[in-house]
């Protein structure tokens, strides 16, 4: 794999530059309202919801603004972004597996306590499909920040960084973005000490999530597959290890062992599971 060119100092400037940018109008956008209300509260959601959609068609302009026009001969925007139907299918489902096969401990524990019962049941979808909150987390986070974030910004640092450095710097972006909810902590009665811990601690997990992600766009070039992986890790959640600590020896320990096994399963699947032959992943970032 190869970069495009050569590209200048100035043009890397001009590309970092842009996403940083990207970044702040994206944060800019949810924080207009001046909501007197937490996150959390259903006015806010809505109002922020409408600011997202609204950064469906920004986010783009940024993108074709910053990207070497160069780009644009080989492929199209659309393909930039990630919006391709050919190999849909599997952006879908091999990335999907993949990140299940991470998460083997922490699936093994929803069977374990009874909660993945509640998947067959409808009443289950039905509450959430009607609560603000899990739409958020499941559906509005997952497109609106893997959009900007990655559809949009990505390419933006593969054309002047090597893959690695980009696919490394892209979270950046995204875990910084998360301290903006340090402000509504202590807004609302949390003292600043905790709040700069909780934020350090979204910081560390989403930059390592962000660079997840990243590396998968990169190798597919599909917006479904870090959508749908997104999603999912929202669903699962950071992993409870007290709650694995309280359990009986032998139910810990393969719990533990569930856990190791699906974190090297993982290793050792990441590179196959994502080879862009298997996605007609042709974007000019790849020399092949």
């Amino acid at each position: 794999m190869e970069l495009l060119g050569s590209r200048t100092i100035f043009e890397c400037f001009m590309s970092i530059g842009t996403c940083f940018m990207l970044s702040v109008a994206y944060l800019g956008s949810l924080h207009v309202w001046k909501s007197q209300y937490n996150r959390d509260h259903p006015t806010t959601i809505r109002q922020r919801f409408l600011s997202v959609f609204v950064m469906f068609f920004l986010s783009p302009v940024f993108l074709y603004v910053g990207l070497n026009k160069d780009v644009l001969e080989k492929v199209s925007l659309a393909e930039v972004l990630g919006l391709r139907t050919k190999g849909l299918l599997q952006a879908f489902f091999m990335p999907l597996f993949l990140t299940m096969i991470l998460f083997l401990g922490p699936i093994s524990m929803e069977l374990y306590s009874g909660i993945a019962k509640l998947y067959t049941e409808e009443s289950y979808w039905y509450s959430n499909f009607t609560n603000l909150i899990w739409l958020r987390s499941h559906l509005v986070a997952p497109l609106s920040e893997e959009f900007t974030y990655r559809s949009c910004m990505l390419p933006l640092l593969l054309q002047c960084l090597p893959p690695l450095t980009a696919v490394l710097v892209n979270p950046l972006f995204f875990g910084v973005a998360h301290f903006h909810h340090m402000q509504e902590r202590i807004r609302f009665g949390l003292d600043f000490r905790t709040a700069f811990k909780i934020s350090c601690f979204q910081f560390g997990y989403t930059t390592i999530f962000g660079a997840y992600s990243a590396y998968i766009f990169y190798r597919t070039g599909h917006f479904v597959s870090v959508f749908v992986v997104h999603a999912f890790c929202n669903h699962m959640g950071f992993p409870d290890v007290v709650e694995v600590a309280g359990y009986k020896r032998t139910k810990k320990i393969a719990v533990v062992s569930l856990f190791f096994l699906g974190f090297f399963c993982w290793c050792a699947l990441l590179k196959p599971l994502t080879e862009p032959s298997w996605y007609y992943n042709k974007n000019p970032w790849y020399s092949g």
